[in-house]
């Protein structure tokens, strides 16, 4: 398993998520994951952990409200957010995009239609 670091644009939000290789992201067309221009990827939620800037988050909820979409109030970036998946276990969502220093380059996009849900 590697360790990969993240935050938001500004540095108030840190974080660091334990996975296996990162090699494919989803990329889902609801209303808010497209606007955000999100690319997800999932893992439990013990993996994850907040370093620094839990004051700094803000949590936005729609449709059945399930999922916490956490965004830096400073900066309005959304880097993750938590959910459950479809065992009920806790999830974290991260945005690959703020990773640090992550190559987005060779990830294949699993596109998923968020819309028609």
């Amino acid at each position: 398993m590697k360790t990969y670091t993240g935050g938001c644009q500004c540095g108030a939000v840190r974080f660091e998520m334990r996975a296996e290789n990162i090699e494919e992201a989803l990329s889902c067309n609801c209303s808010r994951c497209e606007r955000a221009g999100l690319l997800l990827t999932f893992l439990p939620k013990s993996q994850f952990t907040l370093l620094s800037g839990e004051g700094a988050l803000s949590d936005y909820r729609f449709g059945d409200k399930s999922i916490a979409h956490l965004f830096c109030k400073t900066c309005g970036i959304q880097a993750f957010g938590f959910g459950k998946g479809h065992d009920g276990a806790e999830m974290a969502a991260v945005n690959v995009r703020c990773l640090d220093n992550f190559d987005l380059k060779p990830l294949r996009i699993k596109e998923f239609d968020g819309k028609s849900l």
